[in-house]
């Protein structure tokens, strides 16, 4: 029988000498990392073996490893927040740890006991919690990822994996900080389609994106906004999901949408995490909190009418990210502000809940998790 993920048969090598950390001002996203990172190999033979908490440093891999060829890789995004008691806190890790599982399945790597991937990140953390920033926007980003190293230029199903997590002190992922977005509304490319794989967090999904990126971008647009079929439904935007508020002007009630899970979308925690407080904290005589398709002639037709509210996009790297402009078929879809602010009411209202639980300061059902003190 192979051996399970077991945190209980850990292996530490801590460093010599710990690294400071930077000063928020100079942290860019993803670019500085932690000391030490974990690493667990797995054989369809023995099973995982004993995980290992180590320096940071190169991983060895044969050239013909099936990661390399065939892109049996997928990772997840979370964080860790420094409270102000200084206390470190993970925010919704069994979520990741499912959709990790569900990626994994999807393409035919090890699946693992999702209990014991949080306590070795647990671990991890604890070994470099002085590099966890403090602030408001700041947060120790944690990468687990998860890749398949069998040695082979055969198709096939990996024999062996590598399940490893580093670590990166951030600030915000956009340079601007909590400041408006342009979108480009993008049906030229397609990100994802029904019965792929758009909802599983896996890298091949990823760099197909970059180059309508980079074209919106020449255009003046800093992410796109995905579309789909006939339609021009709207699935995501960029690398989050994507939130409109609508308001009928006959009856004054709004409605809050986002795409449903149809498989074309990621599962966003953070998406899921909106939804749950917007359900359970907006009037429900003022707001209808909605999962439906939605396409960009409804959200052209409805700014023509002065039904468009706001939008925004929501995910663990950028959290709550307001959209301010949408540009479609030459024209430019204005999204309504706060005067002289960067973002409507509920955008600002959602990501002051968020950052409240995250950061320690409210107490939300088990969405936190204390992994280390600095007391």
């Amino acid at each position: 029988m192979s051996a399970p993920l077991d945190a209980s048969r850990l292996e530490i090598t801590p460093v010599a000498t710990p690294s400071k950390l930077r000063p928020n001002d100079e942290l860019v996203f993803g670019k500085t990392f932690t000391d030490h990172m974990l690493t667990i190999e797995w054989t369809s033979t023995e099973g995982w073996g004993n995980p290992q908490i180590k320096p940071y440093g190169n991983l060895s891999l044969d050239p013909s490893s099936v990661v390399f060829h065939y892109a049996f890789e997928l990772f997840e995004g979370m964080k860790a927040y420094r409270t102000e008691d200084d206390k470190i806190t993970m925010f919704r890790p069994d979520m990741n740890m499912i959709r990790m599982n569900k990626s994994a399945a999807r393409i035919c790597l090890p699946t693992f006991d999702g209990e014991q991937l949080i306590e070795l990140i647990g671990k991890l953390i604890e070994q470099d919690k002085h590099m966890v920033p403090q602030g408001q926007g700041y947060s120790l980003y944690i990468r687990p990822t998860l890749i398949g190293t069998t040695p082979t230029l055969g198709v096939s199903t990996p024999d062996r994996a590598l399940l490893f997590v580093i670590c990166s002190p951030v600030g915000p992922y956009y340079k601007t900080g909590f400041k408006a977005v342009r979108l480009e509304a993008t049906d030229y490319a397609t990100r994802a389609w029904p019965g792929g794989v758009g909802d599983k967090k896996l890298g091949a999904n990823y760099a197909p994106c970059v180059l309508p990126q980079l074209q919106a971008a020449e255009r003046g647009y800093q992410q796109n906004l995905w579309l789909f079929g006939p339609e021009h439904n709207i699935t995501e935007v960029g690398t989050m999901n994507a939130f409109f508020v609508f308001k009928d002007n006959k009856t004054g009630k709004k409605e809050l949408v986002t795409a449903p899970l149809d498989g074309t979308i990621l599962e966003g925690v953070t998406r899921d995490s909106i939804l749950h407080l917007c359900r359970e904290r907006l009037d429900s005589n003022e707001w209808e909190v909605n999962e439906r398709y939605c396409t960009i002639d409804e959200v052209a037709e409805k700014s023509k009418k002065g039904e468009l509210v706001e939008a925004f996009g929501s995910g663990t790297a950028a959290v709550v990210s307001p959209i301010k402009e949408i540009g479609w078929k030459g024209e430019e879809i204005n999204v309504p502000l706060l005067p002289g602010e960067q973002s409507g009411p509920l955008t600002k209202q959602v990501a002051e809940w968020v950052a409240a639980i995250q950061y320690g300061k409210e107490k939300h059902g088990n969405w936190t998790r204390v992994i280390a003190d600095l007391n």
